[in-house]
């Protein structure tokens, strides 16, 4: 099963209480957002969005120029359905992440949980190539993924972990880090997963 059927089958058959990603409110993406400093209307990217809340708090908190990406369509469409009319002013867009090739320049780029499953140089390197040429050059990248205490796999899929030191090696030099946060991320089944954020400021 390629990745794009898993991830259709995933937001097909389980409901948000049912996937260990699931946040009611995602405080800290929320607060690494605010801490970037932009606009309002900054443009922001959220990569692997799918069915998640942030979107909605997003708007709720005033930005007006919102993308959402992700590989799964069936996800994309349950998110549009729970924003109803508010949809109609995201901009949705469905592809895998490493062959996507921006149309516009972004201010921000949120990443929560999306590039760990990338665990081969190859994808890696696209997925960096792309973020690089996405960003406009005085933007920030924000990436959550799984940290050295964190699971090993998602979903049934085999994840990379991550630590602030090799977040920052991989990112670098095109990207500098301003500040790292770990979460304990507490699932809808009870268990808990450790997650390290970073903030990145893209070099000019």
């Amino acid at each position: 099963m390629d990745h794009k059927t898993h991830w259709e089958t995933i937001y097909t058959e389980k409901q948000p209480n049912e996937v260990s990603w699931t946040q009611e409110k995602p405080s800290l993406s929320l607060q690494l957002i605010e801490n970037a400093n932009k606009s309002k209307l900054a443009k922001l990217i959220d990569i692997g969005g799918g069915e998640s809340n942030l979107v909605d708090h997003l708007l709720m908190n005033g930005y007006e120029n919102l993308s959402v990406l992700d590989i799964s369509e069936n996800a994309l469409n349950r998110c549009k359905q729970r924003l109803g009319e508010k949809n109609k002013n995201i901009e949705w867009i469905v592809t895998d992440i490493t062959k996507f090739h921006a149309n516009t320049k972004y201010d921000i780029w949120h990443d929560r949980a999306v590039f760990h499953f990338l665990t081969d140089p190859e994808s890696i390197a696209f997925y960096k190539n792309n973020l690089v040429h996405a960003l406009n050059n005085d933007g920030e990248l924000i990436i959550g993924t799984f940290s050295n205490d964190g699971p090993k796999k998602c979903s049934g899929l085999e994840i990379k972990q991550y630590t602030e030191d090799t977040l920052t090696e991989t990112f670098s030099p095109e990207f500098i880090p301003i500040e790292f946060q770990r979460e304990d991320h507490h699932t809808p089944f009870g268990t808990v997963q450790n997650f390290v954020f970073g903030r990145f400021k893209k070099q000019i």
